[in-house]
């Protein structure tokens, strides 16, 4: 049975905290270019503070892609996600103009509260069904005295 793309896809999706990490991703992004941007009368520079001013969403990116990536470690790059977000009010222009920085909360969140999905009851009940092997073990085996060589000190 040839399954579709999107089928495919959606699978995999559903792997894995991908709206929150998408989320990131864009806030990431959001923050990134607000450092270039003319806002009315307004002209962002950046100043001695620019290199955190690139660095925080070029790294709030790399977690954003990293929590679809890696799914096993999600509640660790939420939380960073977190700190970051919060951080950039100060180092990123109000946080993106604060929009960076509730996207980046709210993806954050997304991806700490996430869990992958349950195995159904069906499945469980099918693994243990199948047949094994089993091997008789005699505890006169396990504890049998066995001579122990003398070691000269």
């Amino acid at each position: 049975m040839k399954t579709s793309t999107w089928a495919t896809f959606t699978a995999w999706r559903r792997q894995r905290p991908f709206v929150g990490g998408i989320l990131v991703v864009l806030a990431g992004v959001e923050m990134f270019f607000s450092g270039q941007l003319d806002v009315g009368t307004i002209h962002v520079q950046v100043g001695i503070e620019g290199m955190q001013a690139m660095i925080i969403p070029v790294i709030v990116v790399l977690l954003g892609i990293l929590a679809i990536a890696m799914p096993a470690h999600r509640i660790f790059y939420g939380v960073i996600t977190l700190v970051f977000s919060i951080y950039s009010l100060v180092g990123v222009n109000l946080g993106g103009f604060f929009i960076g920085m509730v996207l980046s909360a709210i993806g954050g969140i997304l991806v700490v509260a996430w869990m992958p999905k349950r195995a159904t009851a069906g499945t469980a009940v099918e693994l243990f069904d199948q047949p094994t092997e089993e091997t008789e073990i005699h505890l006169g085996e396990l504890f049998e005295e066995r001579p122990r060589s003398r070691r000269a000190l």
